[in-house]
């Protein structure tokens, strides 16, 4: 049974051109012999590109997610699922009462604990590019473990742990251990100086030679970076007026970045950096609650199965 199909992608975001392909998500109703086999599947995938390489114009890919696997994204705060929460009327090609019912408790997937969204827009920036300060606040914590024994724990340094905008100590931290996050990465009290080295080492390192890249706007992915902008922008606007507006407000700028018409190091860059802190921040001082409601979610299910399968 289907549930909603909707058009998605650059179609959905308003940042679709001549050359875009056509995507399509959906959600639908297992079978009955499927959830009673314990069978069911994630999604139906179908396309109808021919061979290797890049979607064209002409290409259409759909994807259909069971209604279990789907709210399973949702409660875990992917993209895709929170996209797909906040499509526009005119972007639904098929609905049904469950989805109306799904759309009417939406609120209920909400939470400030964003970080399938905020991490998504980490990654995706963090392959083309970081600001100096990231760089700088890491090695100022480097220059501190290196001071210690590599056997030696964190918690012997808590106190004089630096401090900024980029480093700072995590006010809630889970099972009483407490943790500090540096540049988004986050470490526990418990962790060794020697492991913690290496691996702040290696994120120097990895982003040092991409800020050397970005710096000559050489081999950036311009549309993974129009994605990172995209989702930042979503972030804030879900924090801030809990909904998610299609097409997004910002469609010019992000298909401005998109195709590559802006610098990356004098505009694009900082502009992302300072939104990403800014959610962070938002997210940090929200008054949304720490998780979604899972057990409304489950019972939802249990409802749908039995009322329209079973």
């Amino acid at each position: 049974m289907q549930i909603v199909k909707m058009i998605f992608g650059s179609h959905l975001y308003g940042t679709n051109t001549p050359d875009s392909d056509t995507d399509y998500k959906g959600i639908f109703l297992p079978s009955k012999r499927d959830i009673l086999l314990g069978r069911i599947p994630k999604s139906i995938n179908t396309t109808t590109k021919k061979g290797n390489g890049k979607n064209s114009y002409q290409d259409v890919d759909t994807e259909i997610y069971s209604l279990h696997y789907f709210i399973k994204l949702a409660l875990e705060g992917q993209t895709v699922a929170l996209d797909m929460l906040h499509a526009n009327s005119e972007s639904i090609i098929e609905s049904s009462i469950i989805w109306n019912q799904i759309i009417a408790s939406r609120h209920r997937f909400y939470t400030r604990n964003l970080q399938a969204f905020i991490g998504y827009a980490r990654r995706q920036a963090s392959k083309y590019g970081i600001k100096g300060s990231r760089l700088n606040a890491a090695q100022n914590v480097m220059d501190v473990l290196q001071q210690m024994a590599p056997e030696s724990k964190l918690h012997e340094v808590w106190d004089i742990l630096p401090t900024s905008e980029h480093l700072h100590h995590v006010e809630q931290s889970p099972n009483g251990i407490r943790q500090y996050q540096v540049c988004g990465k986050i470490l526990q009290e418990t962790q060794t100086a020697g492991h913690t080295l290496d691996m702040l080492k290696k994120f120097y390192e990895s982003y040092g030679a991409r800020a050397k890249q970005a710096e000559e706007n050489k081999g950036i992915d311009w549309k993974a970076v129009s994605h990172a902008m995209r989702a930042a922008i979503q972030v804030k606007e879900l924090l801030t007026r809990r909904t998610i507006t299609f097409p997004l407000v910002d469609a010019d700028l992000l298909l401005a970045i998109k195709q590559g018409r802006m610098d990356y190091t004098t505009e694009v860059a900082p502009m992302l950096e300072a939104l990403m802190d800014e959610v962070e921040e938002l997210s940090r001082i929200s008054d949304l609650p720490m998780q979604a409601d899972r057990e409304y979610w489950e019972n939802f299910i249990i409802r749908t199965v039995s009322n329209h399968v079973l």
